[in-house]
């Protein structure tokens, strides 16, 4: 199965979560899967199930209401973002399927650098000891998945402290960048991201520019 890779590079979390749904209601069985590859300014969402009490202090950070699963999250440059929109029938997943393979891109991603990092029952992501990663949310609608994963790749990580992220009070943030002590090329990271995702479901990237 071929999926379509677009790198999007710095763009609006509202203008993106717009295209997410008008491409998703658009879609039939004969779309193209479709993989997203961004970055966003800062701005923290609030998923369906989000609690105003969990944004502590957003002060200068927009809060935009989301569509997908979860609570509040925080999103910014240095951050890969990886939409995944797909056909969950033809790809032959379960939601389940596809989150866990989603956090397992992100495990194996990190053992390559070196990083140890695991799983949380009851908690979606990934997690590096007892600080988060990755965080996972998506949406379903007429059978097929918009949003996807966050991880946290070299960037400012001191908004996480303005809410409770994912609902989590004193969940602390980390980075790659903090993992292995160095910099970090956010944009192959993104790639190295979508190959091991697309390795583990076993489909062929097609990877626009």
């Amino acid at each position: 199965m071929d999926v379509l890779l677009r790198r999007e590079g710095l763009q609006d979390y509202e203008i993106l979560l717009r295209r997410m749904q008008e491409f998703t209601a658009a879609r039939d069985e004969a779309t193209l899967d479709e993989w997203w590859l961004v970055q966003h300014p800062p701005v923290f969402t609030q998923g369906v199930n989000g609690s105003a009490e969990h944004l502590l202090a957003p002060g200068d950070i927009p809060v935009v209401q989301s569509d997908r699963g979860g609570q509040v999250t925080y999103h910014g440059p240095g951050q890969v973002v990886l939409y995944v929109l797909m056909h969950l029938q033809r790809a032959r997943l379960g939601v389940r399927d596809l989150v866990r393979a989603l956090e397992q891109a992100v495990i194996d991603l990190l053992a390559g650098h070196g990083v140890a990092a695991a799983r949380r029952d009851g908690a979606p992501g990934v997690y590096v000891r007892d600080a988060k990663i990755a965080a996972l949310g998506l949406r379903v609608r007429r059978g097929a998945t918009y949003h996807g994963l966050s991880f946290n790749a070299d960037m400012d990580l001191a908004p996480f402290g303005r809410i409770n992220p994912c609902g989590y009070a004193g969940l602390q943030a980390t980075q790659l960048a903090d993992c292995i002590a160095g910099p970090v090329d956010v944009e192959a990271t993104g790639l190295e991201l979508a190959r091991r995702l697309a390795a583990l479901l076993g489909v062929t990237l097609d990877e626009a520019a």
